[in-house]
């Protein structure tokens, strides 16, 4: 997969307590961005989440005409995901941007028991995906 700086909402980003994504996406007006060609938001652990008890996390993928997200709309969200299952390198989540966007998108992340004492998060929207599957050697 592919992604560029411009198209990121987390690089590493740290998620111990809920907070919205460190950076959000400006479309530059008011557009329908999921209709068409599909875009995939991709989120990706990149350091292991721990908690003292049995946090979860959640990420919703918001819209807004405001970057201020004050009338925030949520999307699509993942659900509430058990630490226990947040180690490094698990695609958390992909899925693909639903019609109804309006100018801006950013993510939310909802701890909930938590909360997490460590773990990071990289996640942006890519066009096309690549998801390479590998098999053991016949020979």
């Amino acid at each position: 997969m592919l992604m560029d700086r411009q198209n990121l909402f987390s690089s590493a980003q740290a998620v111990t307590a809920s907070a919205a994504s460190t950076d959000i996406i400006d479309l530059g007006s008011s557009r329908d961005v999921g209709a068409g060609e599909s875009l995939e938001v991709i989120v990706v652990v990149d350091t292991t989440f721990t908690a003292g008890g049995s946090a979860t996390l959640d990420v919703a993928l918001q819209t807004d005409t405001s970057s201020g997200f004050g009338s925030a709309v949520t999307l699509l969200s993942t659900g509430a995901t058990a630490v226990a299952t947040l180690a490094a390198g698990v695609a958390l989540a992909r899925f693909k941007v639903p019609r109804g966007t309006l100018r801006y998108l950013r993510l939310y992340y909802t701890v909930a028991t938590g909360p997490m004492t460590a773990g990071t998060i990289t996640a942006g929207i890519s066009l096309g995906r690549q998801d390479t599957a590998t098999y053991a050697d016949a020979l």
